[in-house]
């Protein structure tokens, strides 16, 4: 990335390098950082190791003490089902201004398209699909959604999803095997498919409910893990930082 300044390489690798840490849960929640250690682990300085922790800060993975420094956040099972909600709602707002406001045919056309390749991505059983391709186009599909509303609500619903269990993709790419799951994805196509009508319609009501309807999935994906079967939890690395 040639157009990117040294120092701001440097912050983002930073970044990059403390989220990916807490979220692989090999820092567990209430863990103090040391900016020692981490700065020897992620190879970086400290002035951009500080600035990744403020920015961590504002994601809410961890929270600053006391005694000075920051430690890993816990979150309630209630903050995490408030976060999907959150998106959902953050998410239905913008589809909803975006059917009434109206969206230009080549925008709706990048949509229709990945649609067909998700499309694509889930031909066959449940055991062939592509299920990569498809982790890789919903999160592709979700944010060609976000980008369809103003700068306000893209940046809200994008700070909402930092947190690692509350984006389109929180419960896919770890749960590649469990069939339950995959089944779960032709359903959610089908959401896919209704959002873009309601919005190609202007169907502003319409296509607000279905965006609501469908983080509802991510949230029953979350209680499968957290009340059926717990031992998906080390799948899902990030779940590690909820408690209770």
């Amino acid at each position: 990335m040639s157009g990117m300044s040294g120092r701001a390489a440097q912050s983002q690798r930073a970044l990059m390098g403390v989220r990916d840490l807490i979220v692989s849960g090999e820092l567990r929640a209430g863990t103090r950082l040391s900016e020692l250690t981490l700065v020897e682990r992620l190879g970086i300085s400290r002035t951009p190791l500080r600035a990744a922790l403020a920015q961590l800060g504002q994601e809410g993975l961890v929270e600053a003490i006391p005694s000075g420094g920051y430690a890993v956040r816990s979150f309630s099972r209630d903050e995490v089902i408030d976060a999907i909600e959150l998106r959902g709602t953050l998410e239905g707002l913008a589809l909803r201004l975006a059917a009434e406001r109206g969206v230009p045919p080549a925008r709706m056309g990048e949509l229709t398209r990945l649609l067909e390749s998700i499309d694509e991505a889930l031909k066959g059983d449940v055991a062939d699909m592509d299920f990569d391709g498809y982790v890789d186009l919903n999160a592709a599909f979700h944010e060609k959604l976000w980008a369809l509303a103003s700068q306000t609500i893209r940046r809200e619903i994008e700070r909402v999803t930092s947190l690692p269990f509350a984006s389109p993709s929180a419960f896919l790419d770890k749960q590649a095997n469990v069939e339950a799951f995959r089944r779960s994805l032709y359903g959610a196509q089908t959401q896919h498919r209704a959002m873009v009508e309601a919005i190609s319609l202007r169907e502003g009501s319409r296509a607000e409910a279905l965006a609501r309807e469908h983080a509802r999935l991510a949230r029953q994906n979350l209680e499968f893990v957290l009340d059926q079967d717990r031992s998906l939890i080390r799948r899902v690395p990030a779940l590690s930082l909820v408690v209770g």
